[in-house]
């Protein structure tokens, strides 16, 4: 018998697990994760799930592509509806509308599709020759001197213990960021193993899609989310599943931004196993804002 997972493991699986109001009606719980809103990983994850369920009766039909819009923040302290419009199920694929509800508002709005297992031609970019994530040493601990200095949020987002485990290829400094080209390569895996549902896999990584992303379009301006007077969201978010794969194995994001420009950001993502293949894609646009104090940053909410 495996063992239990991890209290912050199980977790995430809870909130990935939807309660079902109606055929088409679900509602999620939120999570504090020392973020000020509701974390975009969460909406999509939430999302994807409540999509998945109404696919039920189509065969092996699976998520192959999301487009999602955040339009508002969401409140930590509420439970999220997500109501689906099942709109349509043809020959071959499936289309769902989610629209999540806080508060009587929309905050935000994805499509996903979903596609039967169909032989066809196949390529695959290669993945980025990078360490084992065995040869990384996991990221050092803040020092409480130094954690002390810090706002509140950064310390409650840096003193967490999070469902997934990240060793970065090429560490930085995210307190004293230097500019550097916008690249980087991650390697993240659910820090327990969990069931084989490739539903719940796909919810997972949707989740953890939303970590790193973004943050690859500061590196040139040396920047961060951590610094007071930077305000950053996410705007959108796209992602495609190409074959198979395991949250809870090792996985590499391969990330780039190929601009940021009007207060905005764009980054890209390749997610490899780590025997190579090209597992999924994301791409986000963001907001970058930097205010004149943190006041100001504190003051304005990202998405309003």
């Amino acid at each position: 018998m495996s063992p239990s997972p991890e209290p912050v493991v199980s977790e995430l699986i809870d909130l990935l697990s939807l309660e079902r109001l109606e055929d088409n009606l679900f509602r999620g719980q939120s999570r504090d994760i020392g973020t000020k809103y509701v974390f975009g990983g969460q909406v999509l994850g939430q999302a994807l799930s409540a999509a998945q369920a109404t696919v039920e009766g189509e065969g092996e039909r699976r998520a192959h592509s999301l487009h999602a819009y955040f339009l508002r923040a969401g409140n930590i302290e509420a439970p999220i509806v997500y109501e689906v419009d099942r709109t349509r199920d043809g020959g071959s694929f499936s289309v769902r509308r989610v629209t999540a509800i806080q508060h009587g508002r929309v905050i935000f709005f994805c499509a996903a599709s979903f596609q039967g297992e169909e032989p066809g031609a196949e390529h695959q970019l290669s993945m980025p020759e990078v360490p084992q994530p065995e040869d990384i040493d996991p990221a050092p601990a803040v020092p409480a001197e130094v954690m002390a200095t810090l706002p509140i949020k950064v310390q409650r987002w840096l003193s967490r213990r999070g469902p997934f485990e990240f060793r970065h290829v090429y560490p930085r400094d995210e307190l004293n960021p230097p500019k550097r080209p916008p690249f980087q390569q991650v390697w993240f895996r659910l820090s327990e193993k969990v069931g084989d549902s490739p539903e719940l896999h796909r919810a997972l990584l949707a989740y953890a899609s939303d970590f790193q992303l973004l943050g690859t379009a500061t590196y040139p301006h040396g920047i961060s989310y951590y610094q007071p007077n930077v305000q950053m969201a996410s705007l959108d978010h796209a992602l495609w599943f190409h074959r198979p794969f395991r949250a809870d194995d090792w996985l590499l994001y391969s990330i780039d931004s190929p601009s940021a420009q009007g207060s905005r950001g764009l980054a890209r993502g390749q997610i490899f196993d780590r025997h190579g293949r090209l597992v999924a894609s994301t791409a986000q646009e963001g907001l970058i804002r930097v205010v004149p104090d943190a006041q100001a940053a504190a003051a304005v909410p990202a998405r309003d």
